[in-house]
């Protein structure tokens, strides 16, 4: 009984469910790996392209085998045409993280639907990192009444979204930091979408199915919305006279600083000190360097007081730069957590499979946690059943 009270209400956290091969987290250290490798050396080496495969298939492709998953991806990269007709005719304020579940769900017809062999599954996978990014760029075009744009195979991934969305061919450097975005968002082990489409294949459900939990637990404030809350709270204080004042004010109502703490790192996020960098970079680039100052100031001035209160292990996360970044690529602020889904789903993708086919198959098959009754007992005590209404 003990050790289950010092479990019980945590929200999972510190505890394990399962082994990975996948990625891995030291927080204390401030350290993300994926399948083995440091997100640095993969974000200086890699393209999401290239990282995806890593992900899902758990090595480095050979030339040959990075061509043919990029043909995979772009094979299904154009929607069905009963999709883009369905999609003209939905409300056009509908947001688009709504529109990608329903896309997704419209969109995953798959004739191999049945077919639950680990090729069939990793060929899903591809189809999958196209139709999120697809979906996304096609309800772009067509909520500002603009046709879509086709896929281009001579263009990456991150090149191909830039241009699917504004018509024009995307400046190299520009597409090159959405790509390291798409890279650092990837994967981030067991967070709570990854989770839920964990749990959602544990009851062998299919792997469309499992990719559709993962985008209604992103949708959620606390995790892929963060990003967008983090540049709403950058947009107030542009005009905010006393940016100290308001953080100290915010803090001291116990209320949150997006993008500052994190569940799992207790020193900086490696993936916000890649984007700080490239936010910088980026802000030079694109002439808006009083944006780049802003976070950077509200970050000194957000860690130093936190410092004071005895919270010198809360620091930035990935989100408290990343909305910016996207901000300063031209997207909207309610693309920033599609654009995170467009990245998560090679992650949801990989421990899908894992969960099917690899290291879960040796804990029990179906996620099923206990919970701790704290209600009434009547009906067990022999009480009289009386309705209010009587």
């Amino acid at each position: 009984m003990a050790e289950e009270a010092v479990i019980k209400n945590t929200g999972l956290r510190g505890v394990t469910v399962a082994d990975t091969k996948i990625s891995y987290i030291d927080g204390e250290k401030g350290v993300l790996i994926y399948r083995g490798y440091r997100i640095e050396d993969i974000v200086a080496n890699s393209t999401f392209e290239e990282t995806a495969y890593l992900l899902i298939k758990g090595e480095l492709p050979t030339a040959s085998e990075l061509n043919e998953f990029k043909n995979k991806i772009a094979r299904a990269a154009s929607p069905p045409e009963y999709l883009i007709h369905s999609m003209k005719l939905w409300p056009k304020d509908a947001t688009p993280m709504r529109v990608l579940s329903a896309a997704l769900s419209i969109a995953a017809y798959d004739d191999r639907i049945d077919d639950v062999s680990l090729d069939a599954y990793e060929d899903k996978a591809a189809a999958l990192i196209s139709a999120m990014a697809a979906a996304m760029v096609v309800w772009e075009r067509i909520r500002n009444n603009r046709e879509p744009v086709p896929y281009s195979e001579e263009m990456t991934h991150a090149e191909n979204i830039l241009h699917m969305i504004s018509g024009k061919k995307p400046d190299p450097e520009v597409a090159r930091v959405l790509d390291i975005c798409l890279i650092l968002h990837a994967d981030h082990t067991f967070n709570a979408s990854t989770f839920a489409c964990r749990e959602v294949a544990s009851t062998q459900a299919d792997i469309y199915a499992g990719a559709l939990a993962g985008l209604a637990a992103l949708s959620g404030p606390l995790h892929g919305g963060a990003n967008e809350k983090a540049m709403n709270m950058m947009d107030e204080l542009k005009n905010e006279s006393d940016i100290e004042s308001w953080i100290r004010n915010k803090l001291s109502n116990k209320e949150k600083i997006y993008g500052m703490g994190h569940a799992v790192y207790k020193t900086y996020d490696p993936r916000a000190t890649i984007l700080k960098k490239l936010l910088e970079n980026l802000s030079a680039k694109t002439g808006q360097s009083e944006l780049y100052d802003l976070c950077a100031f509200v970050e000194d001035i957000a860690v130093k007081v936190l410092s004071e209160k005895g919270k010198d292990k809360i620091k930035p996360n990935i989100d408290f730069y990343s909305g910016t970044v996207y901000k300063m690529m031209g997207f909207s602020h309610d693309l920033f957590t599609p654009l995170f889904a467009v990245s998560r789903i090679a992650g949801w993708c990989a421990h899908i499979i894992e969960e099917r086919f690899g290291l879960a198959q040796e804990k029990p098959a179906l996620y099923r946690p206990a919970a701790e009754y704290v209600g009434n007992y009547c009906g067990m005590m022999g009480c009289e059943y009386k309705p209010k209404s009587t």
